[in-house]
């Protein structure tokens, strides 16, 4: 049998330790956070062949989703919730206000527009991404669509 020192130099065998031990759980910190989060027992997930998860959630008055879409460094954590059906009473309005949020009080997560519908989001790689950016994510989007969502409603909803 093979000594696993052996097959490794010792900058490669520090290297391999320090990524074993640092490497991280992205679907468990994320149900961990969720957990947290989502009221009346609300969470669920599916799960791809392909290795991709989707949670939702209920946070307040928002559904919210996250997308994990594989456990590489270069796949990506998404997080989003809907605030508004599209078409709105008067968009113009509603384009600038939704820019000057984005300016002003998103922090990394910002208003987009997806299937017709405003949605607060956020993407990030997996790359360096730590348990406290997982939580500062999907709690970021949570709360600003929770913020947002029935003034935006009341001011803009239904054309």
């Amino acid at each position: 049998m093979t000594n696993y020192q052996e097959t490794l130099s010792d900058s490669e065998f520090v290297n391999e330790l320090i990524a074993e031990t640092t490497s991280i759980n992205h679907v468990e910190v994320i149900e961990n956070v969720i957990d947290t989060l989502e009221q009346d027992d609300s969470a669920m997930v599916s799960h791809t062949p392909e290795g991709s998860y989707l949670w939702k959630f209920k946070y307040g008055s928002v559904e919210v989703f996250v997308r994990l879409s594989g456990k590489s460094d270069e796949d990506t954590i998404t997080v989003w919730s809907a605030v508004l059906k599209l078409p709105a009473k008067d968009e113009p309005k509603l384009m600038r206000h939704l820019l000057e949020l984005n300016c002003s009080s998103t922090f990394e997560a910002r208003f987009g527009i997806i299937e017709n519908q405003v949605v607060v989001i956020s993407t990030r790689t997996l790359a360096e991404l730590s348990p406290g950016e997982v939580s500062r994510l999907i709690t970021i989007v949570a709360t600003i669509a929770d913020d947002n969502d029935e003034a935006l409603q009341s001011e803009f909803g239904a054309a």
